[in-house]
């Protein structure tokens, strides 16, 4: 079978579309006489004419409109392919701040397609609660950091979505809360904690912080064990885990927004695209 250079295809696909071999040859830098010369081999493979000339006006024949169709899409695809495979590599060091409870559920997901994509580019992350990362001196650490808004300002430098408080509990409490609620939480200055002790105090409900830890692994395992409940971002609560309908007891948590910063207004090509993959998938989640 024949295949059909690209080369060819070009040369073709140019002087359709500016009507002139002179052109051609300036805008691929040849001489006119080898482009002339691809043409007459391109119609030699083809086994048909492909261009008229009528006095001083060159014109396609039925031929080489047909081949006008596929010979653009060849070259597109070509220069498309070409493109993704010769794109220069990406390298750099990045290291990334993420809120704990963002550790399990969102991030690995997003750092996994960011590093099947980009291999050569390293990246440190780092787990901790969100004002923390915002705090010296962790904050002079990072390249990019991803933080928690208490309260959700789609103006701010940096926002990326609004995401929902939740109450979650296990299954022992999804059909009956106690007098006195147990709560399991970070320690302050917490987002989610601060908010829900907020809300239970002011609707006077008798509450008790039984367990603090930071990490969402084991808050997951206190839930599990009956421990208590406590406070997550809807998108952040692990499969298992039970959301807990709002009521006169579990007050609604309203809203906290998500934003991206980038703290020493440090950018290069890697950090470009993290930053664009963590605002896309966070988005979108």
């Amino acid at each position: 079978m024949k295949n059909l250079s690209i080369d060819f295809l070009r040369s073709f696909v140019i002087i359709a579309q500016t009507g002139s071999y002179t052109q051609c040859a300036e805008q691929l830098q040849r001489t006119q006489p080898a482009i002339s010369l691809q043409i007459k081999k391109l119609e030699e493979m083809v086994g048909e004419k492909l261009f008229s000339r009528d006095k001083n006006r060159l014109s396609l024949t039925v031929a080489g409109s047909k081949l006008l169709t596929y010979g653009e899409k060849i070259v597109a695809m070509n220069d498309q392919a070409m493109a993704e495979f010769g794109k220069p590599q990406v390298t750099g060091n990045i290291k990334l701040g993420i809120p704990s409870e963002f550790s399990t559920i969102l991030m690995p997901k997003i750092i996994r397609r960011f590093t099947q994509t980009y291999p050569e580019v390293s990246l440190e992350v780092h787990c901790a609660l969100s004002k923390d990362l915002l705090t010296e001196p962790l904050k002079s650490q990072f390249d990019l950091i991803l933080s928690l808004q208490e309260t959700p300002d789609p103006t701010q430098d940096g926002y990326i979505t609004t995401d929902q408080l939740v109450w979650v509990g296990s299954q022992r409490f999804v059909n009956s809360v106690p007098q006195k609620l147990p709560l399991i939480a970070a320690p302050s200055p917490c987002t989610y904690r601060k908010r829900a002790i907020n809300l239970l105090t002011a609707i006077k409900k008798p509450w008790q912080v039984v367990y603090t830890i930071a990490d969402l692994n084991g808050i997951q395992t206190a839930i599990n064990e009956g421990l208590g409940i406590t406070v997550l971002a809807k998108s952040s609560v692990p499969s298992g885990l039970h959301i807990l309908p709002s009521s006169a007891d579990l007050p609604e948590l309203g809203y906290m927004g998500v934003c991206l910063l980038n703290p020493q207004k440090v950018t290069s090509k890697a950090i470009s695209l993290l930053a664009d993959t963590i605002v896309t998938e966070v988005a979108n989640f």
